[in-house]
């Protein structure tokens, strides 16, 4: 070999070398800016760690006091269940009271198959009683009288 080829050849190995050098310190930089880069991420995330406590505080007292509406709520319509079930008991006990008065009404057939508690029809020769009432004869005023 001559001399000039043996130049260009070190020179071609210095040159690949120089760039294998440079390749290595890029990349040396480069992951030493990522791990930087991490560590602040790093950083600030940490820094966020009360907010995330505060936001589950949070979350756990919304969800305490939707529990408490929902048992409330519940409280409510139990309640409203138990004066329905009460309305319907004193709805019976009026009816009861009503039949009872119209078997004791001479005026009232309380046997046919249209009857309703508290309603008669008319009488022949009267006018038809309204709900609530028997026929009006001469000297009464027809109307039933609930008793407490």
């Amino acid at each position: 070999m001559t001399t000039s080829t043996t130049v260009i050849v070190v020179l071609v190995i210095l040159v690949v070398i120089a760039i294998a050098v440079a390749a290595y310190l890029s990349a040396k930089r480069r992951n030493e800016q990522r791990r930087q880069q991490a560590e602040q991420l790093r950083v600030q995330a940490q820094s966020r760690a009360g907010e995330v406590d505060a936001a589950r505080q949070d979350a756990a007292a919304a969800e305490a006091r939707a529990e408490a509406a929902r048992a409330e709520a519940e409280l409510a319509e139990q309640r409203a269940a138990e004066a329905r079930q009460g309305m319907q008991v004193e709805e019976a006990r009026r009816e009861d009271t009503l039949r009872e008065a119209d078997a004791l009404d001479p005026d009232v057939d309380h046997r046919s198959a249209d009857y309703q508690p508290g309603t008669t029809a008319a009488q022949p020769g009267t006018t038809a009683a309204e709900p609530g009432t028997t026929a009006a004869q001469p000297g009464t005023t027809g109307r039933h009288v609930d008793t407490p």
